[in-house]
């Protein structure tokens, strides 16, 4: 009789069953292959390649996309993705072509779908949504023969240099709009454009764009976006949607306004805001205008202005050091010079005159009658802040301007209309935030074409749509059974983070037991109970992953 042997082999999935749950939840895989202009047979399917893209990312590893083969294999794959896939299986040229046919699938409408998926099966609201952008700095040549010949074989975006957001005026970028839902601040739509893409043109456009995506059943939502959109063009091209901005505060009615009520006149909606209801018309679109004052706006802009005349200070006294010294050669030069300075000021007074320079011309000691030359002109005098012009414009700092056109105060209280511009940075910042942390791969994008660079935001894009799900599920949850989890200090939170998860879950594996080859056991490791309370308070489907049944 031959003797069995028995082999024991342990994968490492820590956290990722959860993501990888997520994606099954919501059939990222089939949503993908669904969608492709054709099919493509091949041992990895683009969709089981994109997840894997997606498994990396929320790894929170930082390991770079040509390290995924090393990343993979020590993870169980056949429960993550797939049965019958290896490590080696996702090399360069399996993502590569993933990449490729993401793009030729047009990544902003798959991307939208997957959202419009993921929104019906967790019954997410999205009657207010936000809009942002943001710049992606890049990292190498996109002027390549490969590159050339994809962007003109497929319509791809222009890397160049714009305006950068990143501070990084010297490098080449890519621009991405997104719009997440207000709710679990979860993303709907991203769209990747062109390096020197300007907000005031885009966001019409990508407005626009998800409005035409929607289904004839779904009513457009409300859309809340920073300054950049509220231009005379966008309010007349978007017509009866309803829209909640900032107001830029160049224009003259702008200006007029912020200082047109004094801040003891306006009305206190908390401890911080304080607000005066105005109504307007601008571009010819009746709206309400919200004058609101925030404290902590002005604790912060008092500050910054007391620094920068600080240093004007400096500057200026430096200035009039220099000017003091300088000899002119007449009256008139002297007082010109004066004048040219003077109105550099903006919070000092300069009391200043001009005087002669006199000096005897001839060789020895002067006669006691001798009268001195006059051989040139200088400056003298002193510089004053000016308290009450300083003081003048304090008054008005901590204070913009929201808009609306909702004129119904029913439908949209005043202080309705500030907590939806206030969840803004909770919302699509964000999501930028999120893709621009340093434990992801959004800074090292080394591609070949700017249509793997649009396929690669779009994979990032949603990793963000599952993180943002994945959290969501699990404060529901744990506020539904009111129940809590530790946060990184121990203390019992319903707010916490999958980041505070990755932590909590590190150290899970799966031990596989083979005889002859062939599997007769498999089991999780270290679930320990609060492990086993977190993955109960997800859906069956995160469950399959870790082996549990429900």
């Amino acid at each position: 009789m031959d003797e069995q042997q028995t082999e024991y082999e342990t994968k490492r999935i820590d956290h990722l069953g959860i993501v990888a749950g997520i994606c099954n939840r919501i059939g990222l895989i089939e949503l993908i292959d669904g969608q492709l202009p054709s099919p493509v047979e091949r041992k990895v399917s683009c969709g089981q390649a994109t997840q894997a893209m997606v498994l990396n990312a929320l790894g929170l590893s930082g390991r770079a996309l040509y390290l995924m083969p090393e990343y993979m294999k020590n993870k169980p794959i056949e429960l993550l993705i797939g049965e019958g896939l290896f490590a080696e299986d996702f090399n360069d040229d399996t993502l590569g072509r993933a990449l490729d046919e993401l793009q030729q699938a047009g990544v902003t409408g798959l991307f939208a779908s997957i959202a419009a998926e993921a929104v019906k099966e967790y019954e997410i609201e999205t009657d207010y949504v936000h809009l942002d952008s943001s710049s992606f700095t890049l990292h190498g040549a996109y002027d390549s023969e490969y590159a050339q010949k994809m962007s003109e074989t497929y319509e791809a975006v222009q890397v160049k240099r714009g305006y950068s957001k990143d501070k990084r005026p010297d490098l080449k970028q890519v621009v991405v709009n997104l719009i997440t839902s207000q709710a679990s601040a979860l993303p709907l739509w991203l769209e990747v454009l062109d390096g020197n893409s300007s907000d005031q043109t885009t966001f019409r456009q990508t407005i626009t764009s998800y409005c035409n995506e929607l289904s004839k059943d779904d009513a457009p939502p409300r859309f809340v976006f920073d300054s950049a959109g509220y231009s005379e063009e966008n309010l007349q091209a978007w017509g009866s949607l309803e829209w909640i901005t900032r107001v830029p505060e160049t224009s003259t009615l702008a200006q007029e306004t912020i200082r047109s009520i004094s801040t003891d006149n306006l009305s206190r909606a908390d401890d911080n805001y304080k607000t005066a209801a105005l109504c307007t018309q601008y571009a010819g679109v009746k709206q309400r205008w919200l004058l609101v004052y925030s404290q902590q706006a002005f604790e912060r802009e008092e500050k910054q202005l007391k620094r920068r005349i600080t240093k004007q200070q400096k500057a200026h006294e430096k200035a009039w050091r220099k000017l003091c010294r300088q000899t002119f050669s007449c009256e008139a030069d002297a007082t010109a010079a004066l004048t040219k300075f003077a109105a550099t000021l903006t919070w000092w007074e300069l009391s200043a005159t001009v005087e002669p320079l006199k000096k005897h011309l001839g060789r020895g000691r002067p006669a006691k009658d001798a009268v001195p030359n006059v051989v040139g002109w200088r400056l003298q005098g002193t510089l004053t802040l000016n308290e009450g012009r300083v003081a003048d414009e304090a008054q008005w700092l901590g204070r913009f301007i929201l808009a609306t056109n909702v004129l119904d105060y029913d439908a949209l209280s005043d202080a309705q209309l500030l907590a939806c511009y206030r969840e803004q940075p909770s919302s699509v910042e964000r999501g930028f935030r999120f893709l621009k942390d340093p434990m992801f791969f959004a800074d090292s994008l080394f591609l070949k074409s700017p249509v793997r660079i649009m396929a690669m935001m779009m994979v990032m894009g949603l990793a963000l749509l599952i993180y943002a799900l994945a959290e969501r599920e699990l404060r529901c949850a744990l506020a539904a059974q009111d129940t809590t989890l530790p946060d990184q200090k121990g203390q019992p939170t319903q707010k916490i983070t999958m980041r505070r998860v990755a932590q909590i879950f590190e150290g899970i594996d799966l031990l596989t037991v083979r005889i002859n080859g062939a599997i007769v056991n498999q089991q999780m490791l270290n679930l320990t109970p609060v492990r086993l309370k977190i993955i109960g308070l997800f859906h069956p489907s995160v469950h399959n992953c870790y082996l549990l049944q429900t």
